[in-house]
């Protein structure tokens, strides 16, 4: 429990922001690529929809404009959620700060998993099922959870970032030092970020296999088992805030908590 606490919980380290991250990005892998077999959109991808957008304000289209619309609204209020939340629960001195996103996640992805097929059928104002904001939602929770977290240094529900720093780390380790060169200037691959960075997209995919799989053989349950993992991982900060949650206008005693991000 205490492992389990410290993993989710407010005092953050490096390798606590790793192993959480990497657990995140194949859960963010098998979401994204799980979630387009059923409704063939990249959730995860607001690049994309920033250029769906675009293309087809020019061209006209706006019913894909008003996909592209819904998509990016649902991330951004995924994101501003978790802000919400983490600011609120750091200035009430919290445990739970990072694990109370990472439980909504949790919830919805629960959600997602046992009632995904009826949520398909629910029509909204942006020309798209619920299903596919419900998932952006849910995309925008994570990565915020993660950003937060991390002080900017993970992401975890795309690989765009992760890909260029893993090839910035390649080739400052292919770099060719020249004989002489004075130690201060050379040219050396941080060897920490390389790995994160290579185990995040190799993480992410093992995930979009899994989730590519899972969706096709067993269908929206397939998420229920993520869903419960991410469930446990966040209760125990939880449990080591029932006190201060119960009774929230007792006079917090002191302790040492980050500054809010």
């Amino acid at each position: 429990m205490r492992r389990l606490r410290h993993l989710t919980g407010h005092h953050r380290t490096g390798t606590s922001n790793r192993v959480l991250g990497l657990l995140l990005a194949f859960n963010a892998g098998a979401v994204n690529a799980g979630g387009f077999l059923v409704v063939h959109l990249y959730t995860s991808h607001m690049t994309g929809f920033l250029s769906m957008l675009a293309d087809n304000l020019v061209l006209g289209n706006m019913v894909l404009v008003l996909s592209a619309l819904g998509a990016l609204l649902a991330f951004i209020s995924g994101a501003a959620t978790t802000a919400v939340m983490v600011n609120w629960a750091l200035q009430r001195k919290l445990h739970s700060s990072y694990a109370l996103p990472l439980l909504l996640v949790a919830l919805l992805m629960l959600v997602f998993g046992l009632v995904g097929a009826i949520t398909l059928d629910w029509r909204t104002p942006f020309a798209v099922p619920m299903t596919v904001l419900l998932l952006s939602f849910i995309m925008g929770l994570q990565n915020a959870t993660v950003t937060k977290m991390s002080s900017s240094q993970i992401r975890t529900t795309h690989m765009t970032g992760v890909v260029t720093d893993l090839g910035i780390e390649l080739g400052k380790m292919l770099y060719w030092n020249r004989t002489g060169t004075a130690l201060e200037n050379q040219v050396r691959a941080n060897q920490a970020r390389l790995r994160l960075f290579a185990g995040l997209a190799s993480v992410f995919l093992v995930g979009g296999i899994a989730g590519a799989a899972g969706f096709k053989h067993v269908g929206f349950v397939f998420v229920v088992p993520l869903a419960l993992v991410l469930l446990v991982l966040s209760l125990p900060p939880l449990w080591a805030d029932r006190a201060r949650l119960r009774h929230p206008l007792r006079k917090a005693g002191p302790a040492r908590l980050p500054p809010i991000p």
